[in-house]
C-alpha cells in the first residue's frame, strides 16, 4: 500500500532533520565534511611511488612494469561531487517498530546526506528498487532536488510479499546508469539472494562505494515475550514459536551471528566500506561513526 495520507510532508521531514540532525552535525564536525565527502580527481597531475595507504585503483600498471616497483597516478582534486543513492525498498525494509522501521531510517539517512551534499553545490541522484528497479532520479543539485528525493521515497508503495529479494539488479542498474565517477551509497538490509557481491565489486572499481546496512535489534535477538507468530518479511511465510524457550532464543541468536559473519565476508570480498545502522541508533552518532570510517580509509 502507499504511504498513509497522514505521513509528514517532504518539507516537514527536511525541517525536522535540519533541526534535529544537521545542526548537531555542524557542531560536532565543525561544518567540515571533507572526511565524509571527497571530490574525485579528473585531471592527471603526476606519478609517484606507491605507499601502503594508497588506493590500489590508482596504480599505473604500465609504469609499474617498467620501473619494477609500484607507481600511482596523482590527480588534481575536483571538489564537485556527484553522489548516488541505490535504495532498497523491498518488503523486508518495512520491518521494525512502527515509527522506526528500516524504511524510515533509510529515508532519514538518505535525506540527511543529500541535504549535506547539496548545501555545498554537489549533485545527488537515486535509483529505487522494490521487486525490480522502479525509478531513477537523475543527479541534480539544490534543495528542491532533496525535496523531490524525499517525496519520491515516502511515496514508494509497501510491496506485497514476494520471493526473496535479489539486490544484483539494483547494483547492476547503478553500473549502467552512473557514468561519471561518483560517491555511491548502497542502502539496504542486504537480505537478498546471493549474487550481489560481484556487481558491488565492479561498482567499487568505477566509483567510491559505501554500503549502508540497515538492521533491527529484533532480527538478532528475540525478546522473551511468550508464544508469538513470526512472519518472513519477504515471503510472508509464518511460524508459531514460543520465545519462553531459552534454547530456541539461543538458536535464533546463533543463526543471526552466522548471517552476520557471511555478510561481513561478502563485503570484504566486494572490497566495499560497510556501515551497519540500527533502527534504534541516533542518526547523528551513526554519521559521526561514518566520518570516522571514512577517515580511517583515507589515511
Amino acid at each position: 500500500m502507499s504511504a498513509p495520507a497522514s505521513a509528514p510532508s517532504p518539507e516537514r521531514i527536511l525541517q525536522r532533520l535540519d533541526w534535529q540532525v544537521i545542526r548537531r552535525l555542524d557542531g560536532l564536525l565543525q561544518g567540515d565534511y571533507r572526511t565524509l565527502f571527497r571530490g574525485h580527481g579528473i585531471d592527471f597531475a603526476d606519478l609517484r611511488e606507491y605507499q601502503p595507504a594508497d588506493d590500489i585503483r590508482y596504480i599505473d600498471w604500465n609504469v609499474t612494469a617498467r620501473m619494477d616497483t609500484p607507481y600511482v597516478r596523482e590527480y588534481v582534486e575536483d571538489r564537485e561531487i556527484s553522489a548516488w543513492f541505490l535504495l532498497d525498498l523491498s518488503p523486508s525494509m518495512d520491518f521494525g517498530p512502527l515509527h522506526s522501521h528500516k524504511r524510515s531510517m533509510l529515508v532519514d539517512f538518505t535525506a540527511t546526506l543529500a541535504r549535506l551534499l547539496t548545501r555545498q553545490g554537489n549533485r545527488v541522484g537515486a535509483i529505487f528498487y522494490g521487486s525490480q528497479v522502479a525509478q531513477t532520479i537523475p543527479a541534480r543539485t539544490g534543495r528542491q532536488q532533496v525535496l523531490r528525493l524525499v517525496n519520491d521515497m515516502i511515496k514508494q508503495p509497501q510491496l506485497p510479499r514476494a520471493p526473496l529479494t535479489s539486490l544484483a539488479p539494483l547494483i547492476e542498474a547503478g553500473l549502467r546508469t552512473i557514468r561519471r565517477r561518483s560517491l555511491v551509497f548502497v542502502i539496504s538490509d542486504f537480505i537478498s539472494e546471493p549474487g550481489w557481491e560481484r556487481p558491488l565489486r565492479l561498482l567499487g572499481q568505477k566509483h567510491d562505494v559505501v554500503s549502508i546496512r540497515l538492521w533491527d535489534p529484533r532480527e538478532r535477538e528475540l525478546p522473551d515475550v511468550g508464544p508469538i507468530i513470526l512472519e518472513d518479511a519477504e515471503t510472508g511465510e509464518q511460524l508459531y514459536v514460543d520465545t519462553h524457550d531459552k534454547r530456541f532464543r539461543q538458536r535464533y541468536a546463533e543463526a543471526a551471528q552466522q548471517r552476520e559473519a557471511v555478510l561481513q565476508t561478502s563485503f570484504k570480498r566486494a572490497g566495499a566500506d560497510a556501515l551497519a545502522l540500527s533502527t534504534e541508533e541516533d542518526l547523528v552518532h551513526a554519521i559521526v561513526r561514518f566520518a570516522a570510517l571514512r577517515r580511517r580509509r583515507k589515511f
